[in-house]
């Protein structure tokens, strides 16, 4: 696999009450535990950070797709994909999971076409191949 990016933030303390920063300075976040999990639910967490990666990703992913198209298909400036990210038990109760769900509304867009761009930018989305496959992850003791 050829890196083209590698973004990088740092996590201090956790997702009840710690930090996550990225090295750039653009992005500095209080985390909480959701309200639903016992937390205050006063910042954010993991999986709204997911959630904001998958959408802005895959909406990107779906104009790609469509541009690829013969003829390119137009995608509207008020298209948009909410991700639906949530954090689960898994079945075997050896740890967590992530589970994620999308709605893509792309207006001027008929059904059907909408439908296979959707499907055809699952190949090309990076967290849709994450979810969908192992990806590599090297952890290394620093």
């Amino acid at each position: 696999m050829k890196i083209v990016y590698t973004a990088h933030a740092t996590a201090v303390g956790g997702r009840g009450g710690g930090t996550v920063k990225t090295d750039d300075g653009k992005l500095s976040l209080t985390m909480d535990h959701p309200a639903e999990m016992g937390g205050k639910g006063e910042h954010n967490n993991p999986e709204q950070l997911f959630a904001a990666g998958y959408s802005s990703c895959y909406l990107g992913a779906i104009k790609f797709v469509a541009g690829n198209q013969t003829p390119p298909v137009t995608i509207a400036a008020d298209s948009s994909v909410t991700a639906h990210v949530s954090f689960a038990d898994r079945e075997d109760n050896t740890g967590f999971a992530i589970v994620a769900a999308l709605d893509v509304n792309l207006p001027g867009v008929d059904k059907a076409k909408a439908q296979e761009l959707a499907t055809k930018a699952h190949d090309v989305c990076p967290y849709s191949w994450l979810i969908r496959n192992a990806s590599q992850i090297e952890t290394k003791i620093v």
